[in-house]
C-alpha cells in the first residue's frame, strides 16, 4: 500500500466499508479504531452458550444495486437459495470477482457457512391482544378484528385526511395523519412510536418520517396487497431485488448464515489480510487539527489505559457527533453555538433480553398442525407493558438457535441511560421481560430455559432536542477538508445499514475524485431516492 493512511474511528457497517473501499479501491491504508471488542457495531452478532442474537433485526436489502454486490461479493447467497417456506427465489444478483481476495482468515472454520440465506420477511402488530398484518393490510380479516365501529372511524378520518393535509409537515404526528388519518394513527402508530422515542409525536421532527417511511401510506399499502394477491407471488418464484417495491413492504431478503455480524467480521479479516489494520480495545479520546485539516488522533488502549497518537491523511467518524465534538483539541476552539448544539443532542438507548424457551404459548395453525409464529419480529403495542417489539430468531436464520428444538426470542425495551430500567440488574431485568410477555399471554413464564441481557447505548439518534439546528454542525464540520462523518451516530441520522454503507463508499468516492465539497453525502440522507425510487438508481 502507499504512505497515506485514513484513520477510521468504529467498525460497524459504515468505517468497515469505508475500510474496505479503500484497500480495494486506493493504495491508501486503512486504520479501524473500534472501541469495543466486536466487528459490525449494532449490526454484530452476539453470542451467548451457543446461541446468537442480532441486535434490533438486520434485513440484507437495498434498492442500490452497489450495496447489493458489495454484500453478495462479501457472502454469496446459498446455492438453490430457498426462503422461509421453501419456494425458491429467483437471485438477480451474482457474485462477482473481486479486486481484493477473501481473507484466508475467516472468522468461521466451516466454509460452507460463508453464504446469504433467502428469508421470507413477516411482521405483524400485537395488539388488544390480537396479531394484525404490518403493514395494515385492510382486508376483510383485520377490519373485523377492529370492529365496525373503529373501522368506520378509520374510513372517516382518512377521508378527511385526505382532503385537508396540514403543510409543511413540521412533526412526525402531522406526516402519519396526512398518510393515515388520525384514528388509523391513534391505533397502531401513537403508542408504539412514543415508546420507541419517549417522546409525543408532536415533539419529534416530520424529517425521522421521511427518512423511515416515506413511500409508506394507504394507498401504497392497498397497491402491494393487490400486487402481491393478483401479482408475480401468485404465480411462485419473485425477484430478490423488488425494484417496484416501498422498502417498508419487502417480502424477501438475505441473511447471513450466523448472523449479520458475521459478515462484518469476513469484511474485517478481508481488510486485514489486504494491508489494512483493524483492532478493537482503541478508544479516540482527542483530534489535533492544524487549519482546515485533521492531523492526528489520541488514542486509549482499553486493555492498559496506554495512550498514542496515530497521524494520518484523512479521517472517517462514525463515532456519536456529542462525543466527537468533544473530542477536539482545546486549542482547536470549537465555537460555543456548535457545542450547545451537540451537547443538545439526543440519542436513545436500547435494551435486548434473549429468552430461550421450550416453546411459545402462541402458536400457527396450518393444514400440518401447529408450528412455531413465523414472524421475524413483532410490534407490541400493548400499552400496559413496557416491552416494544419482540424478535423471533429461529425465523431470522434457524442456525441462530444452539438446539433446535428450543424457540429463541428477544425482547427489545426502548429507553435512555437515565431511567431507571437502564439500571436494572440482569436478573431484574429478565424477571420483568417474562412477566410483561406472559401477561400478554405470547409465553409461559415456566417456559423459560435460559436468559441473557444486553444493553445498547446510543441506539438512536433523535429528531428533537437540539436536532432543529443541526446545521450549525454540519457548516463546521464540512470545514475540515480531510474529515468525513458517516453512518447513523456519525451524521446523527437513524440510517439502515444500507444506508451507512453507502454514505462510507460516497465518502471514498470524493476522495477518489478529489472532491473536497461534502453536500452529496448529506444529501443521501434527505432525499433517500436511493430507497423509494421505482428504477432504484
Amino acid at each position: 500500500m502507499g504512505d497515506k493512511k485514513a484513520l477510521i474511528i468504529g467498525a460497524g457497517p459504515a468505517g468497515l466499508t469505508a475500510a474496505f473501499e479503500l484497500v480495494k479501491r486506493t493504495d491508501i491504508q486503512p486504520i479501524v479504531l473500534e472501541k469495543s471488542d466486536d466487528m459490525g457495531g449494532i449490526s454484530r452478532t452476539v453470542r451467548y452458550k451457543g446461541n446468537r442474537i442480532d441486535i434490533g433485526g438486520h434485513r440484507f436489502f437495498s434498492k442500490s444495486d452497489r450495496v447489493m454486490q458489495w454484500w453478495m461479493d462479501v457472502m454469496p447467497v446459498e446455492a438453490n437459495a430457498a426462503d422461509a417456506s421453501g419456494q425458491s427465489q429467483t437471485i438477480t444478483y451474482q457474485r462477482q470477482s473481486r479486486d481484493v481476495p477473501a481473507s484466508s482468515a475467516a472468522p468461521s472454520a466451516d466454509a460452507t457457512d460463508r453464504v446469504m440465506l433467502i428469508r421470507q420477511r413477516k411482521s405483524r402488530i400485537y395488539f388488544l391482544r390480537q396479531f394484525f398484518d404490518y403493514p395494515i393490510r385492510l382486508s376483510a380479516a383485520t377490519l373485523k378484528q377492529l370492529g365496525l365501529a373503529r373501522t368506520v372511524k378509520i374510513g372517516v378520518s382518512y377521508a378527511q385526511s385526505a382532503v385537508s393535509q396540514t403543510k409543511p409537515e413540521r412533526t412526525l404526528e402531522q406526516f402519519l395523519i396526512n398518510r393515515f388519518g388520525r384514528e388509523l394513527y391513534l391505533t397502531f402508530f401513537k403508542s408504539y412510536t412514543e415508546k420507541v422515542w419517549g417522546v409525543p409525536c408532536d415533539k419529534i421532527s416530520a424529517e425521522w418520517g421521511a427518512q423511515r417511511i416515506k413511500g409508506l401510506s394507504i394507498v401504497s399499502a392497498i397497491r402491494h396487497f393487490l400486487k402481491s394477491a393478483f401479482g408475480k407471488k401468485a404465480t411462485g418464484g419473485g425477484d430478490i431485488a423488488q425494484k417496484g417495491t416501498e422498502t417498508s413492504l419487502i417480502e424477501k431478503f438475505m441473511y447471513p448464515k450466523l448472523g449479520p455480524g458475521q459478515l462484518w467480521e469476513y469484511v474485517a479479516e478481508d481488510v486485514k489480510a489486504n494491508g489494512g489494520t483493524v483492532t478493537t480495545g482503541r478508544n479516540v479520546i482527542r483530534l489535533l487539527t492544524d487549519g482546515n485539516r485533521v492531523t492526528s488522533a489520541e488514542i486509549e488502549h482499553a486493555a492498559t489505559g496506554a495512550r498514542e497518537i496515530i497521524a494520518a491523511d484523512y479521517f472517517f467518524s462514525t463515532m456519536p457527533i456529542k462525543e466527537l465534538m468533544r473530542a477536539f483539541d482545546s486549542s482547536t476552539a470549537v465555537p460555543r453555538n456548535v457545542l450547545e448544539v451537540s451537547d443538545g443532542l439526543i440519542y436513545r438507548d436500547f435494551i435486548t433480553v434473549g429468552l430461550l424457551l421450550t416453546k411459545l404459548k402462541i402458536s400457527e395453525k396450518t393444514p400440518a398442525g401447529e408450528r412455531l409464529l413465523s414472524d421475524n419480529w413483532i410490534y407490541i403495542q400493548e400499552p400496559d407493558v413496557q416491552v416494544g417489539r419482540m424478535q423471533i430468531f429461529n425465523n431470522w436464520s434457524p442456525y441462530l438457535v444452539a438446539e433446535p428444538g428450543n424457540v429463541w426470542i428477544g425482547l427489545e425495551y426502548f429507553c435512555y441511560d437515565t431511567d431507571p430500567i437502564w439500571a436494572l440488574p440482569d436478573a431484574e431485568m429478565i424477571a420483568l421481560a417474562e412477566q410483561e410477555i406472559a401477561k400478554i399471554g405470547i409465553i409461559e413464564a415456566g417456559d423459560v430455559l435460559d436468559a441473557c441481557v444486553i444493553r445498547v447505548p446510543k441506539t438512536y439518534p433523535a429528531y428533537f432536542g437540539a436536532y432543529e439546528r443541526f446545521e450549525e454542525i454540519k457548516t463546521y464540520v464540512n470545514g475540515f477538508e480531510n474529515l468525513f462523518l458517516i453512518g447513523r451516530n456519525g451524521m446523527h441520522k437513524y440510517n439502515n445499514q444500507d444506508h451507512s454503507m453507502l454514505t462510507a463508499m460516497t465518502a471514498v468516492d470524493n476522495i477518489i475524485e478529489g472532491r473536497t465539497d461534502k453536500t452529496n453525502l448529506w444529501d443521501l440522507n434527505t432525499e433517500m431516492e436511493y430507497h423509494e425510487s421505482k428504477d432504484g438508481k
